[in-house]
């Protein structure tokens, strides 16, 4: 097990956040941007749907292929480039914080 937690800790980030957004949004929620995530996985991905829709009408159905494939790319792009928020937010991380550290020591006395 400890191999496989070491192994882990060498990843890239940034290309597994890539590889994540073959559902567009969820590499970014990967790499702990919450908005952006939840905004392109609903919002964004319903826009893109309507767009290739619409477009299909003019494209004899060539942007049900075109529209979605430049939209996955673009977004595992923008996933890949974002910077990590990993341990920024330390609501969701309260174990690593100092006052966490402080109260656990406490606990053991």
């Amino acid at each position: 097990m400890k191999e496989l937690f070491d192994a882990w800790q060498g990843v890239d980030r940034n290309k597994v956040a890539a590889l994540l957004s073959v559902i567009p949004g969820l590499g970014h929620l990967y790499k702990h941007h919450y908005l952006a995530g939840l905004g392109i996985m609903t919002v964004g991905n319903v826009l893109m749907v309507f767009c290739a829709l619409w477009l299909s009408l003019a494209t004899v159905g060539l942007s049900l292929i075109v529209v979605p494939l430049l939209w996955v790319a673009g977004i595992a792009y923008s996933a890949h480039e974002a910077p990590d928020q990993h341990g920024a937010h330390p609501w969701l991380h309260v174990w690593d914080h100092k006052w966490a550290h402080a109260l656990r020591g406490r606990g053991k006395h």
